[in-house]
C-alpha cells in the first residue's frame, strides 16, 4: 500500500510539472495560432488554393503552418477548402501541415525532446505532404474526389468571416484583439480535455508502468539500446500509431508520453510515427466518412498512413546518416525540481498576465464584439464525454496525488 501511494504522489507530481513545463509554450502558441485565424481569413485561403496544383501545394502547406493545430478545427477547414474549389491534394497539405508544421507543436517538442525532434517533426510534416503528392499522382483515384465534392455540394453554405478589410488596420484596434481573446478561449475551449488526460495518462506511465512492458511492447528497445535492426524500426513504426490510437488523444497532449516512449528506449523512427498519427484514428475515420463517404475516408486513412511510415523511414535514416540521431539518456522529462524559479517560472508568469488581459479584454471590456469562429468538425457526443468525465477525473487524481505526497507521505 506505501508503494501504491508513493507512485501515486509521484504520478500526480509528475502530471503537474509537464503542465508547468509546457504552460507557457501553450499559451504563446494559441495567441499566435488566435492572431492568425482572426486576421487571415478562410476566404483569402480559399482565393488563392485553386490554382495550379504545384502552387496549391505550396499554399495549403503554408496556410496550414500559420492556422489551428486542433485536429477538428483542422478537418472542418480542409473540408470547407476543398469544398470551395481547393484541388484535393492541396487539401490534403493543408490538413498535415496544421496538425505537423504548426509553431505551437514546435514549441512544446522542444521543451520535451529537443532539437532535433523539433528538425523531425517540421521536416518530416514537409515529407508526409510530398509522400502524399507522390501516392495520389501514381493512384489518381479521380472519381473517388468527384463523389466527396458531390456529397459536400448536399451540404448548406459555408459562412466565412468578412475578407474585404485590411489586415493591418484591424491589428491597430481594440476590437480585433477582443476577436483575438475570444478565439484564444475558444482554442483552450478545444483543446483542455485532450492535454488533461493526455498529460495524465503519461505520469500515469512516468510512475507505475516498468520498462519491461516498453520492451515487449517495442521489440529491442530498452537497455541503452539505440542500434535497431530495420525490421525493429518499422515494427515501432506501426506500434507506434496503434499506441496513439489507444489513447485517442491530440498531438498536443500526447508529447510528454512521446518523451516518455523515447525515454524508455523507442526508436526515433517510432516516436516520430507516434506523434505522426494524430489522423490515423478512429474519430478522425468517422469525421472524414461524414464528409466525404467511407471509401474516401479509408483511402485518406491508407494515404496518411503509408505517408507517415515512409517519412518515419526517411528521417530515421537521414538522420542516422548524418549522426544526429537523438541520444534517450538526453530526454529527462521527470525533474524533482520542476517549480524552480527559473526562465519557465517567468515565462508562466509573464503568459498568465497576457492571457488574463487578452479574456479581459474579450469577454469584459469589449464583450459586445461579435466574433464569427471557424467551423469545427462533427466530434462524437459519446467520445467527448468520455474524455470530459476521464478530464473530471484526472483532476481528482491529481489533487488527492499531491495530498499524498506532500501531506501523507
Amino acid at each position: 500500500m506505501n508503494d501504491f501511494l508513493k507512485q501515486w504522489g509521484e504520478a500526480a507530481y509528475t502530471t503537474t510539472g509537464f503542465f508547468w513545463m509546457a504552460l507557457w509554450a501553450f499559451v504563446l502558441g494559441y495567441i499566435i495560432s488566435s492572431m492568425i485565424q482572426i486576421f487571415v481569413t478562410e476566404k483569402r485561403m480559399q482565393k488563392t488554393m485553386g490554382g495550379a496544383e504545384s502552387k496549391g501545394v505550396l499554399l495549403g502547406t503554408f496556410f496550414g503552418f500559420i492556422s489551428s493545430s486542433c485536429s477538428f478545427a483542422a478537418l472542418a477547414s480542409t473540408k470547407s477548402l476543398f469544398k470551395k474549389g481547393a484541388s484535393f491534394i492541396s487539401s490534403i497539405a493543408f490538413l498535415l501541415a496544421s496538425t505537423n508544421l504548426v509553431i505551437e507543436l514546435g514549441i512544446i517538442i522542444s521543451i520535451f525532446l529537443g532539437w532535433q525532434f523539433v528538425v523531425g517533426e517540421y521536416a518530416g510534416g514537409i515529407l508526409l505532404i510530398g509522400i502524399s503528392w507522390i501516392l495520389i499522382r501514381l493512384i489518381n483515384p479521380k472519381k473517388l474526389i468527384d463523389k466527396a465534392r458531390k456529397n459536400l455540394e448536399k451540404e448548406d453554405g459555408d459562412s466565412g468571416m468578412d475578407d474585404s478589410k485590411d489586415w493591418k488596420k484591424q491589428m491597430q484596434k481594440e476590437d480585433s484583439w477582443a476577436k483575438v481573446g475570444k478565439k484564444y478561449k475558444m482554442e483552450w475551449q478545444m483543446v483542455w480535455k485532450d492535454v488533461t488526460v493526455g498529460f495524465t495518462i503519461a505520469g500515469i506511465v512516468a510512475a507505475f508502468v516498468p520498462d519491461a512492458w516498453f520492451q515487449t511492447l517495442f521489440i529491442g528497445s530498452g537497455q541503452g539500446n539505440t542500434d535497431f535492426s530495420f525490421f525493429e524500426i518499422l515494427e515501432h513504426i506501426i506500434v507506434g500509431p496503434v499506441a496513439a490510437f489507444v489513447t485517442f488523444i491530440g498531438s498536443m497532449g500526447n508529447i510528454p508520453l512521446a518523451a516518455l516512449l523515447f525515454g524508455k528506449g523507442v526508436s526515433f523512427a517510432g516516436v516520430m510515427a507516434f506523434i505522426f498519427s494524430d489522423l490515423v484514428v478512429f474519430p478522425i475515420l468517422r469525421i472524414n466518412a461524414k464528409y466525404y463517404g467511407w471509401k474516401m475516408s479509408l483511402f485518406i486513412l491508407f494515404l496518411l498512413f503509408t505517408s507517415l511510415i515512409g517519412a518515419s523511414l526517411i528521417l530515421h535514416y537521414s538522420f542516422d546518416l548524418m549522426s544526429l540521431l537523438p541520444d534517450p539518456s538526453q530526454v529527462q522529462v521527470q525533474d524533482s525540481e520542476y517549480f524552480k524559479i527559473n526562465y519557465t517560472f517567468y515565462l508562466n508568469l509573464a503568459f498568465l498576465i497576457i492571457s488574463g488581459y487578452l479574456i479581459y479584454l474579450g469577454f469584459f471590456k469589449k464583450k459586445d464584439v461579435d466574433s464569427k469562429m471557424g467551423e469545427m468538425a462533427p466530434k462524437s457526443q459519446l467520445l467527448e464525454n468520455i474524455l470530459k468525465y476521464a478530464a473530471f477525473i484526472s483532476y481528482i487524481w491529481i489533487a488527492g496525488g499531491l495530498i499524498v505526497k506532500f501531506f501523507i507521505q
